[in-house]
């Protein structure tokens, strides 16, 4: 069980009350690496060191900052550009608000300028997924629809999370929790337009991961829609329509080449059409990116 630090503990950047050896073996690791993402063994727990500033923008950003500036879409804008401090003090100031409202998140062991040690929070949903998928393909399916309903409710409670993916939640006593929280959209397009943002990015997952398509996509639909703001629901058949303007072109390049995101923006964006608009749909979900 984690104790809580004494106030000269927290000065130096603990959270939490630490063994001397503990300290010495994670001070190392800090000094020692440069890995963006590493996992340390402690005598009593097992956590997680992120680094931030240590890699180069990747050209999802670099692409995304580069359409914004050419089309008038604001959900298209990428978070403000940081550096390592920033990038930290941006995901520590999510994550602690987050824990405010009631969302499960790690814990916060250690935390410096560009540095932050989680403690860990077991398997993170993907896994979950990966493991069962075989055999027992319902439960699969229900996580998908769980992490629908969770950024529902993380939705409703005027919060986003800015690039929801299933291997960024986590279950904690049957509650999703939801980690990594690098980007804050909410900065650069109303938050309306980053929750619908939100829901689409995990029908990327959701639309192309299910393994019976049509019944989870609208089952976890329903739950997100369920908890999900009436704007917010607004901003999404706006930003599927825009979207969905696309489609004829990207199944046209799929006939030639269907790869793996071109399959999960085909899936997602024609399954939400259609859910958010039936009839602005082009085809059903269960064609799309299959029969292309």
């Amino acid at each position: 069980m984690l104790v809580a630090a004494s106030e000269a503990e927290k000065a130096k950047g603990f959270h939490v009350h630490l063994e001397d050896g503990d300290i010495a073996a994670l001070m190392r690791a800090l000094l020692k690496s440069e890995r963006r993402v590493q996992k340390l063994e402690l005598s009593a727990t097992t956590v997680w060191i992120k680094r931030q500033g240590t890699e180069t923008p990747s050209w999802w950003i670099k692409l995304q900052t580069f359409l914004a500036k050419l089309l008038p879409y604001t959900f298209m804008r990428p978070s403000p550009p940081l550096d390592g401090a920033g990038l930290m003090r941006r995901e520590l100031e999510t994550l602690q608000v987050f824990k405010a409202r009631g969302f499960p998140v790690p814990p916060i062991i250690y935390s410096s300028l560009t540095a932050v040690v989680l403690g860990d929070v077991g398997p993170t949903i993907m896994e979950h997924m990966d493991a069962i998928k075989t055999a027992r393909p319902a439960e699969h399916d229900a996580l998908l629809v769980k992490s629908a309903e969770a950024l529902g409710e993380l939705h409703a409670a005027g919060l986003c999370h800015g690039r929801p993916h299933v291997r960024d939640f986590f279950l904690e006593h049957g509650r999703v929790g939801f980690m990594d929280f690098e980007e804050r959209p909410q900065e650069v397009m109303p938050l309306e337009t980053a929750q619908a943002r939100d829901i689409w990015l995990l029908f990327l997952q959701v639309a192309t991961r299910a393994c019976d398509a049509r019944k989870t996509c609208d089952a976890a639909f329903a739950r997100w829609r369920e908890n999900a703001p009436p704007r917010a629901l607004e901003e999404l058949c706006r930003l599927t329509g825009i979207l969905g303007r696309f489609l004829p072109v990207a199944r046209l390049i799929g006939r030639v080449r269907m790869g793996s995101d071109l399959r999960r923006f085909i899936m997602a964006t024609d399954y939400l059409m259609n859910a958010v608009n039936p009839e602005a749909a082009v085809k059903k979900t269960g064609k799309a990116g299959k029969d292309d």
